[in-house]
Order: C-alpha cells, then sequence, then structure tokens
C-alpha cells in the first residue's frame, strides 16, 4: 500500500498493510528515517542533536522490531521513544556540551525561506517542551489530537491546553510578528 504523508513525501510499503516479515528494519529507518530526523530537528532545533536523538530512539526501539505486527506500529513506538528521549535529555544537568577556544563558523543560510525558517525556529524555541512537542505532532507530523496524546502519553485535555497556548504564544511571538503591521 503506497500512502502520502501531509508533506507529500511518499511513504512506502512500510506502512500501513505491509507484510512486517517482508519488511527488514533497514529498509523501515531508509524509508522513515527522514521525517524521523525532520521531527527530531524541529524539537531540538540543531542538526547534530536532532540526528543523535533520532539514533538513540532507533536504537531503544530496534530489540522490540521482531514484536510488530504492522510497521506503522511500529513508527508509533519509534516516535514516542523520539519525544520522550528528547523530554529525558532535558531534565539531565549535563547536555554534553564542551566549551572550545575557537567558535565555528556558522553554515550560511541562503534562498528566499531562510529567514522565515530562522523566525520561526527561533518562535519554536521559545516555547516550552511539552507545547514545542505538540506543535510539531500536531501541525508537522499532522497527526491527530489523539494520536499526538498517545506518542505523548497525555490525555486529550492536554494536548489541547498545550496546543492552544503555544499557538497563543506563537502569535505573540516577536519573531513571527510583522513590524509594519503595528506601525
Amino acid at each position: 500500500m503506497e500512502a502520502v504523508s501531509a508533506a507529500g513525501e511518499r511513504r512506502d510499503d512500510v506502512v500501513g498493510g505491509a507484510d512486517p516479515a517482508a519488511v527488514s528494519f533497514e529498509s523501515f529507518v531508509a524509508a522513515r528515517g527522514d521525517a524521523l530526523w525532520r521531527s527530531a530537528w524541529l524539537l531540538t532545533g540543531d542538526a547534530g542533536r536532532a540526528e543523535d536523538l533520532v539514533q538513540t530512539a532507533l536504537a531503544k526501539a530496534w530489540p522490540h522490531w521482531g514484536r510488530i505486527d504492522d510497521p506503522s506500529g511500529f513508527e508509533a513506538y519509534v516516535r514516542r521513544a523520539l519525544f520522550t528521549t528528547h523530554a529525558s535529555w532535558w531534565r539531565r544537568r549535563w547536555r554534553g556540551e564542551r566549551p572550545t577556544g575557537e567558535l565555528p563558523e556558522p553554515a550560511p543560510s541562503t534562498g528566499p525561506d531562510a529567514d522565515l525558517r530562522h523566525d520561526l525556529m527561533a518562535a519554536l524555541g521559545a516555547l516550552p517542551r511539552g507545547q514545542r512537542a505538540v506543535v510539531v505532532l500536531r501541525h508537522v507530523e499532522d497527526l491527530s489530537e489523539r494520536e499526538t496524546a498517545d506518542v505523548l502519553g497525555v490525555s486529550l485535555g492536554t494536548v489541547k491546553s498545550q496546543l492552544a497556548r503555544a499557538l497563543a504564544a506563537l502569535r505573540r511571538s516577536p519573531a513571527l510578528t510583522d513590524p509594519e503591521e503595528h506601525a
């Protein structure tokens, strides 16, 4: 079965009805790795930490691969591991950062959407962890409120209230406010 995600990308036969015996863990990662990385990048705001987060979530989920009946169910399992791992990383005191004598040069941002992307990441970065996770799952991953609640392990009411607060904060965010509107 071929499906298309909300972002318009093709989701191979790794999801929805594929024969689990015919799907390997490697083909699952090849098919869904980019989407998992994108979610992780939106959560962390950093490409390197996003790669580490995806790798950690996949490493946690890999031992359970043999127990799945449906590969799309395994993706939900990996996503939950992704979000819970991100939350646990923020509970730690030390986040693996090491000071250096020289700062690396920032990557050049080019293209018409570079400023918008930067502003959006700044606004998302200002949200609390839970609100950011709800926004990513609901509006980027296009999950329903129930699916979002299941992935995060919270109630449906929590998803609704966190999303309402997050959207209100994003509407007020100076990073997303057009200065010409207030002139």
